[in-house]
């Protein structure tokens, strides 16, 4: 077998994806540009620990390129009574692999007759986004977010993934998305070990505020519609969404914060 050798401008340094192609072993059909930026896509996504569990946050903005394609897009999203996966990335993939989830979960509670573990549920949707591989190598990426109250050992715990379905337990905090920067350095400054649930709720809320602050791709509070980012808690009484009229309080004193500063 020959040595594979390139012309300096044929050459595709590092990027394997690139040296498959020129080889012609490129399993991944490639997708045209323009349709990827005119698909829509989810931004920012947070998920805190906190003394009584776990607070997720999604803002609602979906975006084609340089267009707002969604303003009330749901990337919060309870998986069962006591998880929940946030979404960021291509957005149709994204609301598939979550229904697929829900789906699994369910499944396995008929056919076991028992609730799959927290940990459990973490490597099933692991799972699922190896199996995006392909399509995240043509730009259809999905990045989630899973968190869930482990009733095995009373705590909240969170995992995020990269995009070969790798997953890491975060201890505190992560953040993932466009606004990612922005958001998780909020959560970086203000986060604390023994933060209570409203603390919790309301340290997610200015995160993606800022967030919104800073990244055209991510969405804030919408007082002209009424759109508010989605915020849940996950304690031992389980999945809850925190009402529109809290986080109208919480964002309106944000802004008068922000205009006194």
């Amino acid at each position: 077998m020959n040595f594979l050798q390139f012309s300096a401008d044929q050459d595709p340094g590092a990027n394997f994806g690139e040296l498959l192609k020129r080889v012609g072993l490129s399993p991944f059909a490639s997708v045209p540009q323009s349709i990827l930026e005119d698909m829509p896509h989810a931004t920012t996504c947070v998920a805190v620990r906190c003394s009584d569990g776990v607070v997720m946050g999604g803002d609602r903005r979906a975006t084609s390129g340089n267009l707002i394609s969604h303003r009330g897009m749901e990337k919060v999203v309870q998986a069962d009574d006591f998880s929940g996966v946030a979404i960021a990335g291509a957005a149709g993939p994204a609301m598939e692999m979550v229904k697929l989830f829900q789906l699994q979960i369910e499944h396995y509670e008929k056919v076991e007759g028992q609730s799959l573990s927290l940990e459990g549920k973490a490597n099933q949707l692991s799972m699922f986004v190896r199996n995006n591989l392909p399509a995240a190598m043509q730009g259809l990426m999905v990045v989630p977010i899973f968190a869930g109250y482990d009733n095995d050992i009373n705590q909240g715990r969170i995992w995020d993934y990269d995009a070969t379905g790798g997953r890491y337990e975060e201890r505190d905090f992560v953040a993932t998305g466009s606004g990612q920067l922005h958001a998780s350095t909020v959560l970086r400054v203000s986060w604390r070990r023994d933060i209570t649930t409203q603390q919790a709720v309301e340290l997610v809320s200015r995160a993606l505020w800022e967030a919104s602050d800073a990244d055209s791709a991510t969405g804030g509070p919408d007082l002209l519609r009424g759109i508010y980012p989605i915020v849940a808690t996950i304690t031992h009484t389980g999945f809850t969404r925190i009402d529109d009229t809290a986080l109208a309080g919480i964002y309106n004193a944000i802004t008068t914060g922000v205009q006194q500063r």
